[in-house]
């Protein structure tokens, strides 16, 4: 219980820190999603170092859920889905790695797209 409690406080620090960053006026005349793009890179910036400071330093297994899955789980979902990624190639599993991503890409746009359609 004391897990989930962890998980869900750093994702409420991560979904606020979202929501700030979402209010920040950046816009592009191409339409391209700027904010969510920055915020997708920062997010993958920060699971990265936060994964390496805490399993190479500290090892404290709360203060890595809270960081990793709360955190910048709540701040962006593609941090997690990026660091697992690496960590398929980083283990030999390239193959998988390439399917995981490609698949996650094409069937969560795709997703979205039945999603979209079904309430239509």
């Amino acid at each position: 219980m004391l897990n989930v409690l962890t998980v869900g406080a750093g994702g409420f620090v991560g979904a606020a820190l979202r929501y700030l960053a979402g209010l920040i006026p950046i816009e592009t005349k191409s339409g391209f999603p700027v904010k969510t793009f920055a915020i997708n890179i920062v997010g993958c910036f920060a699971i990265g170092i936060i994964s390496a400071l805490i399993t190479k330093k500290v090892g404290n297994d709360t203060l890595m859920l809270f960081l990793k899955a709360g955190v910048c789980g709540g701040f962006t979902t593609f941090s997690s889905f990026a660091l697992e990624t690496q960590g398929l190639f980083a283990d030999g599993n390239a193959l998988t790695g390439i399917l995981y991503a490609l698949g996650s890409l094409v069937i969560g746009t795709l997703a979205v797209l039945l999603g979209q359609v079904i309430v239509k």
